[in-house]
């Protein structure tokens, strides 16, 4: 009897602040091995929090045990999500762990409350906009990031940015996979605890180093893949 080939592995990947699915646009996963969704940013209520935010975007999850992938901010919030989708695997790029590995200007910006001085109203700019997500004013790429930077609303970015500052996670989640750039220079690599090093990699290593992730994301994913499924919290 012919053995069945398993079912794809289904993985959804979460983009980093203001940014659409368009950044994943040049990842290659193997389409016998894998099922790949993208998520996408929506402007949030009034007073919502990242674990409400996160419940809603979890919501959207239509697989059984899925691999989450977020970048950045996204990483953030995929690490949310955990306490309500049963994660085959969390995996965080360009992001941190926990509020131990932020940078002291983010750490400021939560004392002085600095960021909400920021001129957000200027996000149709979008080189304003690509500082802020991406932390790169390099203005020849500024026609690349005029694509890829999608959610240009002013209460998503005034939303996005309290969330950053004030997000207060402990400790890492169980089992988390965490991938940086050695030259990240949004959240630099002398703050990250353990961590899968990409030499040479930047805070938007995802669209300018995609030969990387397509060569190792694939078995990272599968890595100790099995059973061995992130668990819900209780009481989330």
């Amino acid at each position: 009897m012919k053995a069945q080939n398993p079912e794809p592995i289904p993985v959804y990947f979460m983009p980093g602040m203001a940014a659409s699915p368009e950044i994943f646009e040049h990842l290659k996963l193997p389409g016998q091995a894998f099922h790949v969704e993208y998520l996408e940013w929506f402007v949030p209520r009034p007073g919502m929090s990242l674990q409400e935010y996160a419940r809603e975007m979890a919501a959207g999850i239509r697989h059984k045990h899925p691999v989450l992938v977020g970048v950045s901010f996204g990483g953030f919030l995929v690490q949310e999500m955990a306490a309500w989708v049963q994660a085959r695997k969390v995996i965080i790029i360009s992001s941190i762990k926990c509020k131990a590995e932020m940078p002291r200007r983010l750490l400021l910006a939560r004392y002085t409350k600095l960021h909400k001085l920021l001129p957000t109203s200027l996000v149709e700019n979008v080189e304003v906009l690509a500082r802020y997500a991406f932390g790169d004013p390099v203005t020849r790429r500024l026609e690349l990031y005029d694509r890829y930077l999608s959610m240009r609303d002013k209460t998503y970015l005034d939303w996005a940015l309290e969330q950053i500052v004030n997000w207060k996670r402990d400790s890492p989640l169980p089992g988390l996979v965490h991938i940086h750039g050695e030259q990240d220079a949004v959240f630099p690599i002398g703050h990250i605890g353990p961590c899968i090093r990409v030499p040479g990699g930047t805070h938007t290593m995802i669209i300018h180093r995609f030969r990387w992730f397509n060569q190792h994301l694939p078995a990272i994913i599968l890595e100790d893949q099995g059973s061995n499924f992130i668990p819900l919290k209780s009481n989330p």
